[in-house]
């Protein structure tokens, strides 16, 4: 290729397309990042007008998903599913011989994504638009029972903290606990603790409430890593699963653990 490589990264998550535009242009300074859609159907339509050799792919996406984008778009371009799919389902794109990265993006796998890329670029694809899409439909088959279709939840899936001057991105469902801490909150994880710049009350409308409890002003905390609630007269708190730490449930907060 006598051009530098073009690509499009389709996500509505800002959060993710952020990470995976700082992490490509650390793996791979050379490519161009021509366009960033928030929705399956912009990413036809960047598509269709930018002609990119690359297409980064959310799966999960408002309007059309990245599957039925794959699918239109098979044959005009190499493409790179980006899934938050569990590892059991990694077999369905590694049969069906699909590039994909796992969300959080991790850089040193995406350094074996952009290698592969790379060498496909370098030196053509003999594969048809039919034999491609024969690969994309083998892989909806695999996937068929996880229903790509399944609507995007409301609630915050990710959380953006910083630890040791850096930025990470934690999926809620590792969060155990969040706490205030003056105007920012400590997200606590099973491996670590992060500061967010963000006042606890902001999290408590967005993380989803089924499973996110707040039980004092200070804390939420997320019920599947609780494992006993305890009150004496005039005080109650909860263990947690693995931990031994203490939380404090206020009295406010304390008719939600009734039937425990």
């Amino acid at each position: 290729m006598s051009h530098h490589p073009r690509a499009i990264l389709a996500d509505d998550e800002r959060l993710m397309r952020d990470q995976l535009r700082a992490r490509l242009r650390e793996a791979w300074p050379e490519l161009e990042l021509v366009g960033e859609a928030r929705n399956g159907n912009e990413a036809l339509a960047m598509v269709a007008d930018l002609r990119p050799d690359l297409a980064f792919l959310d799966i999960r996406m408002p309007g059309q998903n990245g599957l039925e984008v794959a699918r239109a778009i098979t044959g005009c371009c190499h493409i790179v599913f980006v899934t938050a799919y569990e590892a059991h389902a990694i077999e369905a794109f590694e049969q069906g011989a699909i590039d994909y990265l796992l969300k959080p993006v991790d850089q040193a796998r995406l350094a074996v994504t952009v290698t592969r890329l790379k060498q496909r670029l370098a030196t053509g694809s003999d594969d048809t638009p039919e034999h491609a899409m024969t690969r994309i439909e083998t892989m909806l088959a695999k996937l068929s029972g996880i229903s790509p279709q399944q609507p995007a939840s409301p609630y915050l899936r990710w959380i953006q903290a910083g630890l040791g001057g850096q930025l990470y991105l934690y999926p809620v469902d590792e969060v155990i606990y969040l706490q205030a801490q003056d105007k920012y909150t400590v997200i606590v994880t099973a491996k670590e603790e992060s500061l967010v710049r963000k006042p606890i009350r902001e999290f408590a409308v967005a993380l989803d409430p089924e499973i996110f409890w707040q039980i004092h002003r200070s804390t939420i905390v997320n019920t599947r890593y609780i494992a006993s609630f305890k009150r004496e007269d005039e005080h109650a708190e909860v263990s947690l699963r693995g931990r031994d730490e203490k939380l404090e449930v206020s009295r406010g907060y304390s008719s939600r653990f009734r039937q425990m």
